[in-house]
């Protein structure tokens, strides 16, 4: 049995981490407490909220639903099928989430816009001169879903790596075929890191604002940005992110009712022995279509787009000041920074989180993880104007700093961390812990040495997402960068609001070959499977 009382420095600690993310919230409150009751009811009644109301959480489902029914088959057939390529398809169908929102968008629109896209104009001999609209719900929800999918990919491939595969063979061994044992057991195991990503795809769709700003649908956090940039109307801004607020609250505790009391680790301690593969046989070709057809999708189609304006500012006679190297340079080392220090910071404060909720669950300790997705289903511009707030009137030494960018990085993506960890944590048997340290080793060591190998694959893929995430994050960016504090992102936004599309270009593709490399550095992880049998054999030495 683990303790039952948390240790008290790892209770303040996460405390700590909790009401530092909180504090949007207050700035949200401040603002509204100045708006009247009969003001504030009128509003929230308004049959234009109740429609982005429905919007909203309308998105949130579709693309949380599509993006599962994506990541699913994807994760299997990746890791434990005899799938040709395995881990280049794991790597591409990852990779949309190095390609910013709006750009994806972009994209979309100028593949299957309704006239002048690529599509049409392909089209166009055989008659057709327009195509059905690709705005509004249809655009919204194909791009969140492709450029959001790999959250859950990312998370259920984790779960997969971390299953026991021990308990599917005693599966088998009781009579059950495959389809039986990947349904009964191997979905049932799989539920944390279904939950976790399905969660985070929820709160993206959410707190998106490229996406829908380009598809011309109106959610929350669109209708927030034209409040604050047009009527300059704070009071009601901050309503609107309330409501917002609220609707994530509503999210997360449906989403507790649905994981809590369960338990994802295998007791077994026999001998451990890798995956049986699954053999395709006449669905290898229809599975290679599949994984090639999202490919084409989120990642071949944006990067098409963005090479079609990389040539045509090679060709423009204003190509030299076009390609000025020097300062994409620059642009891309900033951003590394910011968004490096990020999921460092987001990593540091999600391992005690995580250990706090999975090894000491508690009401405490339940509200303390619950609070970390608060920020993440809160839209950038309203964490940015919140920290201006406080800076500008509390912390002026703090104001338009690295620090304070990295901190409104870590409001925002923290719970992305969080999830992968915790749900690693999840299938870390507690008995490996308790054998340890009646070995004689002090909890310290324990974490070192068992518990920290074990959830390495978690760590490295919440910080990946985490860094993936905070290079592409503009509100924020632009809000709140030290002065002449430029990253990629803000280039490629400037750029395109400026119509210099070959600009953009040269930013997005710097920022797609760091993200590359990111997203390699996880996938590379594979040595999960081995560290369990390694630390079982080990504290077996010893008892022996």
């Amino acid at each position: 049995m683990t303790k039952s009382h948390p240790p008290l420095l790892l209770v303040i600690t996460a405390g700590l981490i909790a009401v530092a993310i909180a504090l949007p919230l207050t700035y949200l409150v401040m603002r509204m407490s100045a708006v009247g009751g009969k003001e504030l009811l009128d509003l929230i009644l308004r049959p234009r909220i109740l429609e982005i109301l429905f919007n909203s959480v309308g998105v949130a489902v579709a693309s949380t639903i599509l993006a599962t029914a994506i990541a699913l088959p994807l994760a299997f057939l990746t890791l434990r099928t005899d799938l040709p390529w395995r881990r280049f398809w794991l790597m591409v169908t990852t990779l949309p989430l190095a390609i910013p929102d709006y750009v994806g968008s972009f994209a979309l629109i100028a593949a299957f816009g309704p006239k002048g896209s690529w599509l049409q104009l392909w089209l166009e001999p055989l008659g057709v001169e327009t195509l059905p609209e690709i705005y509004g719900w249809t655009g919204a929800i194909l791009g969140l879903t492709l450029f959001s999918y790999p959250y859950l990919l990312l998370s259920v491939h984790a779960g997969l790596q971390g299953i026991d595969p021990s308990m599917e063979e005693a599966a088998r061994s009781l009579g059950w075929n495959q389809r039986e044992t990947f349904w009964l057991m191997t979905i049932p195991a799989l539920r944390p890191a279904i939950v976790a990503g399905g969660l985070l795809v929820a709160l993206n769709a959410l707190q998106d604002f490229g996406t829908t700003s380009v598809m011309r649908f109106d959610t929350f956090t669109r209708a927030i940005f034209l409040q604050y940039r047009y009527t300059f109307d704070r009071h009601q801004a901050a309503t609107l992110a309330l409501m917002l607020v609220g609707l994530v609250l509503l999210l997360l505790w449906l989403e507790y009712k649905t994981r809590s009391r369960a338990v994802y680790y295998s007791r077994s301690n026999k001998s451990y022995s890798p995956p049986v593969l699954t053999t395709l046989g006449v669905w290898k070709i229809p599975a290679i279509l599949f994984c090639l057809g999202i490919t084409s999708l989120g990642l071949l189609l944006p990067v098409a787009v963005t090479l079609f304006w990389f040539v045509q500012g090679l060709t423009s006679p204003d190509a030299e000041q076009i390609f000025a190297w020097s300062q994409f340079t620059q642009l891309a080392w900033n951003s590394i920074i910011a968004a490096g220090l990020a999921a460092i910071a987001a990593t540091g404060c999600a391992i005690p989180i995580a250990i706090l909720a999975v090894r000491f669950p508690s009401r405490i300790a339940t509200a303390i993880e619950r609070s970390t997705y608060i920020g993440f289903g809160l839209p950038g511009i309203v964490v940015a104007f919140s920290l201006v707030f406080w800076g500008a009137n509390y912390l002026p030494w703090l104001y338009q700093t690295l620090p304070m960018l990295v901190f409104a990085y870590l409001v925002l993506f923290l719970s992305q961390s969080v999830g992968t960890v915790r749900s690693s944590l999840l299938q870390v048997n507690p008995q490996l812990e308790e054998s340890a340290r009646s070995l004689g080793r002090k909890p310290g060591q324990t974490f070192r040495e068992i518990t920290l190998p074990l959830v390495t694959p978690g760590i490295l893929g919440g910080a990946a997402l985490v860094f993936l995430k905070a290079i592409k994050e503009l509100p924020v960016t632009l809000l709140l960068a030290p002065i002449g504090f430029n990253t990629l992102a803000t280039q490629i936004w400037k750029a395109t609001e400026n119509v210099s599309y070959s600009q953009a270009s040269v930013a997005a593709l710097i920022m797609l070959v760091i993200s590359i490399s990111s997203t390699f550095l996880v996938l590379s992880q594979n040595s999960h499977q081995k560290l369990i049998p390694e630390v079982r054999r080990s504290l077996q030495r010893e008892v022996d």
